[in-house]
């Protein structure tokens, strides 16, 4: 009797088999990391093709810019703050130019032939470095070539660089280059007379700066942003202590840093609201009564007619004035 009453219980088991399908959306997640992660890495591969000295600049743009003092501004010519402009006013450093320098010296070794480094020895960088001197002088940076015993930079009593001469002109006109500035190149010699028929050290000295000229032209430099050409014969020694060391004869090329011109033309701006000001009370000076007589009339319209003529002459030669002070170079 108790078997016939049993219940029979059957037990259904849902078997799982994995979590289903959730969709797409983690596609457009991954999409999006490898978007970014792109952007990224085109970003590294333009920074390293950026120089040391407009990758400082660039640094230092963005130290202290400000949305609030930058937004705002239009796309007008002379409204818009461009990076370049920036990054032309960078302050030069030694440094910086040293560095440049030496990477243009590698480079410009590197896709030379090896019978001028086997002739001289020192084909290497460290080997042309070695007469190459850069320090900071008042107005700029300066670069010189020296010479050294059993390696000058020029033929004996002669203007002709040599192969080592030309080689290191090729690389500073690289520098030069990039930096965007006006230079200055000045020749000296040592306190040794020159015997020649014609010319003493005054002009060996002013022939090599203008073959140094001749150089950096050749190998791309902008002849308008030579500021100078000078020949200091023995005047300005480096070893002064040994008037006939061989490294007073040298060259100097000066990379010279260029003043900002922002004071200047504020001062301008000033001048030309200050003397809007001072005119604009005499062009609104009353208008004679009905009642006045014509000559008062007439002598009042001569005086107005004439300090609007030297307003505008005025106004004229302050634009001038701003015109010339904005293109000065130290």
């Amino acid at each position: 009797m108790s078997e016939a009453v049993r219940k029979v219980i059957i037990k259904k088991v849902k078997k799982r088999h994995g979590e289903g399908h959730h969709g797409g959306s983690w596609k457009v997640a991954y999409a999006d990391f490898v978007t970014a992660m792109m952007a990224f890495f085109l970003l590294l591969w333009l920074l390293s093709m950026v120089s040391d000295d407009k990758r400082i600049a660039m640094a230092e743009y963005f130290k202290s810019f400000s949305l609030f003092k930058e937004s705002g501004k239009t796309f007008q010519p002379g409204s818009a703050f461009v990076i370049t402009d920036h990054i032309k006013r960078a302050e030069l450093k030694p440094e910086n130019v040293a560095m440049s320098l030496r990477k243009a010296i590698r480079g410009k070794g590197a896709g030379q032939g090896g019978q001028a480094k086997a002739a001289t020895g020192q084909g290497d960088t460290e080997g042309l470095m070695d007469q190459v001197r850069v320090d900071a002088v008042e107005g700029g940076v300066r670069i010189q070539i020296v010479d050294k015993e059993g390696s000058p930079m020029f033929q004996l009593g002669s203007a002709e660089p040599t192969e080592k001469c030309r080689e290191i002109l090729a690389a500073i006109a690289e520098v030069v280059k990039e930096q965007d500035t006006k230079i200055a190149i000045e020749g000296h010699t040592d306190a040794a007379p020159f015997r020649g028929d014609q010319i003493t050290n005054w002009e060996l000295s002013t022939n090599r700066a203008s073959a140094a000229r001749r150089m950096l032209e050749t190998n791309g430099t902008d002849p308008l942003r030579v500021a100078r050409v000078v020949g200091y014969a023995d005047t300005d020694l480096l070893v002064k202590e040994n008037p006939k060391d061989p490294q007073n004869r040298r060259i100097s090329i000066i990379l010279l840093q260029p003043k900002d011109p922002a004071p200047v033309a504020a001062t301008v701006q000033k001048e030309v609201k200050a003397s809007f000001q001072a005119e604009a009370p005499a062009q609104q000076a009353p208008q004679a009564k009905p009642g006045a007589s014509e000559p008062a009339a007439g002598a009042a319209a001569a005086k107005e007619d004439t300090m609007k003529q030297s307003f505008q002459e005025k106004k004229a030669e302050m634009k001038k004035k701003k015109r010339d002070v904005m293109g000065l170079w130290d």
